[in-house]
């Protein structure tokens, strides 16, 4: 039992009357989504791992660098798209470096700023284990879902996110 459904309504030891419970429909709907948080990324990352020897969040800043022009990006910049600490983003970056998948220079436009670039081995890295992600996220998220489900869920999502993103706790 979580600590939502532990603390609501039914206890009275631990009621408090400003706080507003999630009822049992509200709930159950709250502990999908967990579950789905929690299970979705893990399934991703194994797939990624055993077919292309990446981990989630290196395909994830593999296609990010690969989407830009030149296949360059600011490490803040970067930070921010993966949600990662800079300092998180510059061990990653590290690890890729040390792979021989991206690079690092002093940004030319300010050297301040330090600019992470897809390599060629990089591209090859990510084009060769594009197509079993994809088929991956489509068989888990797309193909169970119809045209209007999806396009709901994106929009959910990005309602979801946009409350995130003014969120004080962020």
């Amino acid at each position: 039992m979580t600590e939502v459904a532990r603390r609501g309504p039914g206890n009275p030891a631990l009621e408090d009357p400003a706080v507003q419970w999630l009822t049992a429909t509200e709930l159950d709907a709250w502990l999908s989504l967990v579950r789905l948080f929690m299970w979705l990324p893990w399934s991703i990352d194994q797939q990624l791992q055993r077919d292309s020897n990446l981990s989630m969040v290196e395909y994830q800043v593999l296609a990010m660098l690969s989407n830009r022009p030149q296949q360059t990006m600011r490490m803040s910049s970067l930070a921010e798209v993966t949600n990662a600490s800079l300092s998180r983003l510059s061990h990653l970056i590290k690890r890729l470096e040390a792979r021989g998948l991206v690079r690092r220079e002093p940004d030319p436009a300010d050297g301040r700023f330090t600019n992470a670039i897809l390599t060629a081995d990089g591209l090859r890295t990510l084009t060769e284990a594009a197509p079993a992600h994809v088929a991956h996220v489509r068989s888990l998220v797309i193909d169970v879902l119809s045209p209007e489900q999806l396009r709901r869920l994106g929009r959910d999502a990005d309602r979801i996110m946009s409350r995130i993103d003014t969120s004080s706790a962020t």
